[in-house]
Parts: structure tokens; C-alpha cells; sequence
């Protein structure tokens, strides 16, 4: 378990994020990501990434919705974020006729992040992951939207997974937040818990991204030249 300094118990969300700092940075500098956040990922690759995405929005909603009496989870948990649906329809128009879901072997990495969610035995864990994966949308998901768009002139389509017409200015939601998170009112070891199920979430997105890398040669789409 992450070991805090003594002291006063520190802001639970400023914890979450300092503490899985690296875990974050390793897990965004990832090939795939790295040439996604470039323009450089095919539809088909883009699709793969999406149906991975949807194993893991439709575990962590379903644990989230079972949960709600937790207080905890209830601090945090809000139908306005939830993706699923989002996803099913980017998927209709990434891959038109495709099944959205995946095979059982076809991606170990998303079986993994799908098993830790349905283990959480705790709130703070899917507080966790509910953090890591909708505050991520909210932030830097945002950049990978407005790039699809550019790359493959969207207008709009195919990029539902990026828009939250509920939450119609992120900041001011995320601020809020990081206020429920940090008005939790959880001790030290607890803070500490939550921070190492954050760097796990970010661990098990970067185990997604390898995953997807070790096919970047077919997901690699060739960009028109100026």
C-alpha cells in the first residue's frame, strides 16, 4: 500500500492525482495512444480500442449502479457520465454491422480491467476507477475527440463517447468533483487505498493500450499529406 507522509491526511482528490502520476504518464505515453492522440489511428484500430472500452464502461456502470447505497459511491456516482450508450453508437459508425462486443480470448487486457471491477469488495475502489475513467474523459478524452474529428472530419459523428450534453462546461463539474472526493472524509490508510486502486486502473488502461500496440502496424492509418 502507498505509504503517506505523517501529518495531516491529505486532500483525498490532490492524493489521487499526485500519487498516480507516473502510473498516468506511462499509460498516456503508450504507442497506441501517442499515435492516436496524432491522427495516425485507423477506423478499424479506433473501433478495437472502442469495444474494448465498452467491456470495461459496461462492468464498471453495472458495479456502480449496484452500489449506489454505499456512500461512497454515491458521493460520486452520476447517470449523466455514463458511456455505454455513447460507445454503442460511435461503434455503429466506426464499424457499421460489427458486433459490439468481443470475443471471450480476444483481449485479455480488457478481461483483466473487467475482473477487477466486478471484484471491488470496497466503495473506494470504484470510486477509484470512476475517477480515473470519467474525469479522464472530461480532461484529455476531450483533446483525443476534437483529433478525431480534425483526422477524419466528423462533424460530430462517431465522437459521442466525448460528449456530455448533461455536463455542458467540464471545469466547473470537475472542480465539484474533487470537492465530493475530498469531502469523503476518509483517514490516511484509506486515502492511501483509493490512491493505489488509481495507479491499478491506470496500470490496467496501459496494459489496453499495449495490448492494441502489439497490432499498430494494422491499426496505423496513413495520413494525406498537406
Amino acid at each position: 500500500m502507498t505509504v503517506l507522509d505523517a501529518g495531516p491526511t491529505p486532500a483525498l482528490s490532490t492524493a489521487m492525482r499526485e500519487g498516480s502520476r507516473a502510473e498516468h504518464e506511462d499509460a498516456e505515453g503508450s504507442t497506441f495512444m501517442s499515435e492516436l492522440l496524432e491522427g495516425r489511428i485507423s477506423e478499424e484500430g479506433y473501433a478495437a480500442y472502442l469495444r474494448r472500452l465498452r467491456c470495461v464502461y459496461a462492468a464498471m456502470e453495472t458495479a456502480l449502479r449496484a452500489r449506489t447505497d454505499d456512500p461512497l459511491v454515491a458521493a460520486v456516482h452520476d447517470p449523466a457520465l455514463e458511456r455505454l450508450a455513447a460507445i454503442d453508437a460511435d461503434l455503429d459508425h466506426w464499424a457499421p454491422g460489427a458486433p459490439h462486443d468481443l470475443a471471450v480470448d480476444e483481449s485479455p487486457a480488457a478481461a483483466a480491467y473487467v475482473s477487477r471491477l466486478q471484484g471491488a469488495e470496497w466503495g473506494g475502489d470504484l470510486v477509484a476507477h470512476h475517477y480515473t475513467r470519467y474525469l479522464g474523459d472530461l480532461s484529455g478524452g476531450q483533446a483525443i475527440g476534437r483529433v478525431l474529428d480534425r483526422a477524419f472530419d466528423l462533424d460530430g459523428a462517431g465522437a459521442a463517447f466525448y460528449a456530455f450534453p448533461e455536463i455542458p462546461k467540464p471545469k466547473p463539474y470537475k472542480d465539484a468533483y474533487r470537492a465530493r472526493l475530498d469531502g469523503l472524509g476518509l483517514d490516511a490508510a484509506g486515502v492511501a487505498r483509493v490512491v493505489d486502486e488509481v495507479k491499478v486502473a491506470f496500470r490496467l488502461n496501459q496494459a489496453l493500450f499495449t495490448e492494441l500496440g502489439e497490432r499498430i502496424d494494422v491499426y496505423r492509418r496513413v495520413v494525406p499529406q498537406d
